[in-house]
This record gives structure tokens, sequence and C-alpha cells, in this order.
């Protein structure tokens, strides 16, 4: 059975979802969970864009190791001259380069004719052959690329050394029978298209892009290009938790399989929405929330019967515990630490008190406590910074014809106290003015985020701020059933960012 080579694409083409902006310290912890779930290939970024980009390949490039690293290029020299030095210490290092082709390309962008193109990218992957021995070569937008330029540029960069020809789906035009032809098509006009893997790489633009995937690995493709979530440009790439259990669940209709531990897919899919600030839709196929929950009567009833009646995954491949105990008030440490165990984290001695502490006071104001309610409480504290500000109290004065006031009591990290109060053009911007005159550090309110993360009126609400704070873009989060707390510990959360360094 043939392996499917997996490129994760979500350090790099991931990271370009407007608002999914990461550092240098979350790109290396996102790479380390790609690592263990054991993608063959990590794009970790585009080292010529920013010289924190250019900084977070090296990182990653240094400590991943049994992993391919991956760094974009255009076809120039200074571009592979800057993915060639960030991936000098990397185990396994790739440069990838890429070339438009498509005649509204060539003519609107790049302003050259075909054997301009051509020549452009034999000498790119000439040149970057002086530094390592894995290329791989994207003629970008080849969906909308004439098959028979298409095939003579695919001939020319593998004679020049290319080990890898991507054929990008980049503006995803491209619909599955299409698609599939065009990699049928590559096999048989390129006359050296076996001293390369040939791969994938599909835009989400009309909602095709793992069904283009899919069709190319049974046309012969043999690498798939995704990201985790299915984040990047505009409409997103290719998930690489659908792309890889659709691989696994149909292996008798695609007869191959990827190297992927499923059993981390939710754990990567957690991190990467957290880090990113980028929530998974509910009922989004393998990692939402809803993919393996039954509300029905009729489908509980099938399932409690025998479980392939309605659920044609295991939940514990993709890293899901098949039950859920109801926590509440009158449980115990010992109850909520087998919990917490069950659903795949591993806290320390503090992390854990102060995850029961946070547990114990939500049991106080709700009946039922949910499993994602348990996760939204562990993961606030497992990446909680160190409190320079600490929210004390609050009161608000808001309604028809009263001006929003907000006061605030902040604990400082000499022990002090801080009071200050102030009016502003509602609620939340009288809460944040007062928070600022508290702390001393002044914040411009970027974006404000609010979700509830379980249904019903108790429900804990978790919120995201995105606060421009001396010039710098910083994230906070923070989760509580009073919406208006958790706004405060939001935006203190983003502060404690900044005066923590």
């Amino acid at each position: 059975m043939d392996n499917i080579i997996i490129f994760d694409t979500t350090l790099r083409d991931g990271e370009q979802s407007p608002g999914a902006s990461l550092d240098i310290g979350e790109k290396l912890q996102i790479a380390r969970q790609l690592a263990l779930l054991n993608v063959d290939v990590i794009e970790a970024g585009f080292p010529i864009a920013s010289p924190g980009d250019f900084q977070s390949v090296s990182n990653i490039a240094k400590e991943i190791r049994g992993v391919s690293i991956a760094a974009l290029a255009r076809a120039m020299e200074k571009d592979i001259d800057s993915a060639a030095k960030a991936l000098e210490k990397a185990e396994k290092p790739r440069i990838h380069i890429f070339l438009a082709t498509s005649e509204i390309h060539r003519k609107y962008k790049l302003l050259k004719a075909k054997d301009e193109i051509i020549n452009l990218a034999v000498k790119a992957v000439a040149y970057a052959r002086k530094f390592v021995e894995d290329i791989e070569f994207s003629p970008e937008d080849a969906s909308r690329t004439e098959m028979d330029f298409l095939a003579q540029v695919v001939e020319s960069v593998i004679a020049a050394g290319a080990t890898t020809v991507n054929i990008p789906d980049t503006v995803g035009y491209a619909v599955p029978e299409h698609y599939a032809s065009i990699i049928t098509g590559l096999k048989e006009k390129v006359k050296n298209i076996s001293k390369a893997v040939l791969s994938v790489h599909c835009h989400n633009d009309l909602g095709l892009a793992v069904a283009n995937s899919l069709a190319a690995v049974k046309a012969g493709a043999k690498q798939v290009e995704c990201t985790m979530n299915g984040l990047g440009e505009r409409a997103g790439n290719a998930a690489l938790e659908e792309v890889v259990m659709a691989i696994k669940t149909r292996q008798d209709y695609y007869r191959c399989s990827t190297r992927i531990k499923t059993r981390e897919l939710t754990n990567s899919s957690r991190l990467v929405s957290v880090l990113t600030g980028m929530r998974v839709q509910r009922n989004k196929a393998i990692v939402g929330e809803n993919a393996f929950a039954h509300q029905s009567g009729v489908h509980q009833d099938g399932v409690l019967k025998e479980r392939t009646t309605y659920e044609i995954m295991h939940p514990e491949d993709i890293g899901l515990q098949k039950t859920k105990i109801v926590l509440g008030k009158l449980s115990g440490r010992h109850a909520f630490k087998e919990r917490i165990k069950e659903l795949g984290y591993d806290l320390t001695e503090i992390e854990f008190e102060k995850a029961f502490e946070e547990f114990k006071r939500l049991a106080d104001k709700k009946k039922e406590i949910f499993d994602e309610e348990i996760e939204a409480i562990i993961d606030t504290e497992k990446m909680e910074i160190p409190h320079i500000f600490q929210l004390e109290s609050l009161s608000i004065s808001c309604g028809p014809n009263v001006v929003p006031t907000a006061g605030v009591r902040i604990r400082l990290s000499d022990g002090s106290v801080a009071d200050n109060a102030t009016i502003g053009d509602g609620p939340i911007d009288a809460l944040f003015k007062a928070i600022d005159l508290a702390t001393g550090i002044s914040g411009k309110l970027l974006d404000y985020h609010i979700q509830a993360i379980t249904s019903g009126k108790d429900a804990m609400g978790e919120v995201y701020v995105n606060v421009d704070i001396h010039g710098k873009n910083v994230k906070g989060r923070a989760v509580s059933t009073d919406i208006i707390e958790a706004s405060a510990k939001a935006y203190l959360n983003a502060l404690n960012k900044v005066a923590a360094k």
C-alpha cells in the first residue's frame, strides 16, 4: 500500500489567515506538536519575508528532528540564500521554490513570456541544489496553467534537480475531475516524472480543497500539502485532519495510507486553535465539537446498540474519549484529576491546583460542568503567564440614559493595590480604560470576540481580545460565566504578556 507524504504548511500558508499571526515561540510550540503528529514535512515559514519568520524557521530547524523542515522561497537568489541560511541546522532541509506559470499571472503579474518563466525556474532550482539536495518546485496557479506548458515546466525543473513537484490550485478554481485530470496528464506527458514526487496543494475557495486533494491522490499524487483546521489564505487550505482520516477510513477505496499518528489530531487542532485565536466551528469534520456528538434519540439508541450505525470512525482514533463524566460542585480532587487525565492532559501540581481552584469556583455557579468547560479552564491555566496584574474586583454601571462607568481594583506584583474608575463609550470601553489607568499601560483594542463554550443560560463565555500595545499586536484570552469578568481578564492577559517581558 502506497504511503502518502503529508506536508504541513500551517506555519506558512496557515499563518496567512487574517488574524492568525503567530510569534516565534508559538510557531515552535506548534512545530513540536506537528512532530508528535508525525507529519513528514513541516513548512516552517518564508524566511525572506521578515526577520521574525527567518528566526522562526531557524529555531525550528535547530530543534525539530525526524521531520523534513521546508522553507519557502521565490525563484530569486536572495530568497534562496535566506532559506538556505535559515535551514543550516536542519536534519532534513528542503527548499521550496515557487514561480507563477498561468497565463493570467504571466501577463499581469510577472510580465514575462513562457521561455523566460522556464529559464527562471530552472536557474532557481539549479541554484538551490548548491545548498540542499531536497528541492520542491511549485508552478503557482498550476490549475489555470495551459497543460502543455505546465508539463514543459515540470519536466524542466525535474531535469534541473527538483525532487518534488507540487501542483498548486492556488485560487481554489479546480473541481475534482478537472484536478485529477491534471495529475493524470502530467504522468502521461512528463517523461521524467518518475524522478520526482508529485505533490498537490489545494485552496478552499469553492469548498473543494479536500475533495480535490483526494481526487489527486486517487489519480497518483504522492504528497498532499495541507494545514491543521484548514487554515490558510482566504477560505483556507485542505484540512490535514480531513485528508488523513478520509484516507484512513476509506483505505478500501484510496488504497494508500499515511504515517500520521491520528490520536494526536485533536491535540494538534486545539493547540493551533488556541494559539491563533481561530476557533473551530462546532460542526467541523473530524475535530469539531459536534463531530462525535449525538443528540437525536434515534441516533443515540442506534449508537448504544451498535456504534457503527451512526459512526464511521472511532472517536479514540483522533484522541477523543468515548464517554463523558459530568462534574459538579460536590466533586473532589480525585474525580477532577481522573477526568483531566481522560481528557489527555498532564498537569504539574501547581497547574492542577490552579485549575481545581477555578473548577470549584465555577462549580458554585453552575449545576453541571461539561468537558469543554474543563478543557477551557485547563487551557487557560496552562497558557497563563506571570500575574504582574491580577483582577481583584470590578464594578460596572450602564443602561439607558446612564453614562457607562467602570471601576476596577488591580493587585500588582509587589502586593500593592491600584483602584481606578472612569467613563467610556460603553461598559467594555470604560472597563478597559479603567484597567489602563490602574496598570499604567495603554492599549488600543483591535478585535474583541465572545463565544459561549457550551449551551444554556449559565454557559461559560470565552473572550478573545487583540490589543495594540506600543505598536505591537498582543492576543489575550480568558473564560468565565461572567462575560464582563472574562473581558477584564482577557485584557489583563494581554497586558501581562507585555509587562512580563
